[in-house]
């Protein structure tokens, strides 16, 4: 059984049970997640794509933890000119387990 949500903008391929990073969503450790945006869903049997069929389908995660990316690093120079910038950044993200997919 799994579904494809939306999440932040973006599909997400999910199972009972998967632990999923993403963009940081506002929640404590602990806290419950319903996302109600299910884009497909696959029950064991048959897939589920009409939209009449996945509007009561919701998937529920918990926050796990709070936390940040690894750092990604950014360099740009100019050639010939000692002209060099690098920067990094560290995107916060959310750690969730997926705790049920339900279609109704």
């Amino acid at each position: 059984m799994y579904a494809v949500i939306e999440a932040n903008g973006r599909p997400l391929v999910v199972r009972e049970g998967d632990v999923v990073r993403l963009d940081r969503i506002s929640g404590d450790p602990g806290h419950e997640i319903v996302f109600e945006r299910v884009l497909l869903a696959h029950d064991g049997r048959q897939l589920l794509l009409a939209p009449a069929t996945l509007h009561k389908a919701r998937v529920i995660a918990r926050v796990l933890r709070q936390s940040r990316a690894r750092k990604i690093l950014a360099f740009r120079y100019k050639s010939k000119k000692r002209v060099r910038r690098r920067h990094g950044h560290r995107q916060p993200v959310t750690e969730l387990r997926i705790e049920s997919i339900a279609f109704g």
